[in-house]
Order: structure tokens, then sequence, then C-alpha cells
């Protein structure tokens, strides 16, 4: 990684791999190492690229099912760890996590790589309005004032409030109907910011042009 010899900086490829690792990364104890698991290899070549590795994506099994039916990208970096950890992430950071150190300039990019890591949007046939479709935006999470930080955030930049409510297993901020539409079009704010292909083909009908 070309990322030892210079002070990292923020930047939007920088910030999208910061939310998919706050999502589906891992911070190893040992101070150095650091993991990215993702079904999706798409994902995996979008983050290599992002931070300029040149690790190989490996199989891995799944905490859930047992199977070596997941991806990941591991490899070893300590100043991008050190830096990590003053931006707020650290080992064993699923139910703990609170607040990252986030600049706003990046924040969307930041969202858009944690939507693709641990998120979704969905759209539904209204049942009353045969010609309309609702849109959601969810952002799970195991940690309720992980999410209580983002809704925050995001209403302190776009006035929108969202609301969170308990899942099966994780807690849930989503975004509907207008509050979705103007959230989308500042994930994507062009077609060529790093995303995961599939969930832009979704929003891509949502953006307000």
């Amino acid at each position: 990684m070309k990322l030892k010899s210079k002070p990292i900086k923020w930047s939007p490829k920088i910030a999208y791999a910061v939310g998919l690792l706050t999502t589906d990364g891992n911070l190893s104890p040992d101070g150095r190492h650091m993991i990215l698991v993702s079904k999706d290899i798409p994902q995996l070549e979008t983050f290599k690229k992002c931070l300029n590795l040149k690790n190989k994506i490996g199989l891995r099994r799944s905490g859930y099912t047992g199977k070596k039916n997941c991806y990941c990208v591991q490899f070893g970096d300590v100043a991008l760890y050190k830096w990590l950890l003053k931006k707020g992430l650290s080992p064993n950071k699923t139910k703990r996590i609170g607040s990252l150190k986030i600049p706003h300039k990046y924040f969307f990019d930041f969202l858009r790589g944690h939507l693709d890591g641990d998120g979704c949007i969905r759209k539904y046939q209204d049942p009353i309005y045969k010609n309309s479709r609702r849109f959601y935006i969810n952002f799970h999470a195991f940690s309720l004032k992980h999410l209580r930080w983002i809704r925050k955030t995001v209403k302190k930049i776009l006035k929108i409030n969202g609301y969170i409510r308990d899942g099966a297993r994780v807690s849930i901020l989503t975004y509907a109907k207008k509050e979705s539409l103007k959230l989308i079009s500042r994930l994507y704010y062009n077609n060529k910011v790093p995303c995961l292909r599939r969930k832009y083909r979704i929003a891509q009908p949502l953006l307000i042009k």
C-alpha cells in the first residue's frame, strides 16, 4: 500500500473505504492487520483500488453458515491502522462503536461505504396510489449509539430526520419518501463515485437531476 511514506489524508476514496471497514471490516488486535469481508468480489476490488492494495482476494468461512462462501482482503499497514484508531475505529468494534471523526466534506462518501457494507435501498409499489413507488434507504448496525451518531450528522447537514427502529438482530436507521430522495442525491453525487454497482443501479432512477 502506498500510504506509508506520507501522511494519510481524507479523500472520497479513503472515506468510502472507511465506511466499508466500519461495517464489514475488522482491525486485528496485533496493531497492524485489517480485513474486509464480503460476498461481492466487485466490492472488494473497489476497496483495493481505493487503498491501492495489491493483496489477493481469498475465501473465508462465514460466521453464520460455517461455509466458505465469503471473500476477503487481508492486509497490514501500521500507519493506516493507527490513523483509523484516531478516527474512532477499534478491534471488536461491532457493538461498542459510536461516533467517528469524519469531516463533513467526506461524510457522504463514508456513508455510501456504510450503505454498501451493511445497508440497502428498497423500492415498493404504493398499495393505494398504483402509479407511485415508495423508496427506503436503510442502514443497519449492532450499535445503537453508532446509528444515532449517523442520524444526528445527516440531520445537521441535510435537515432530514430519518427514524431508528429495532430489527430482528440489529438496529435500523431508515430514510423514506422525500428524505430518501434528498439523501440518495448526496450519496451518489456523480456516476463515477466508488460504490457497489448493483446498489447504484437501484439508486440511479431515484437521483434528482
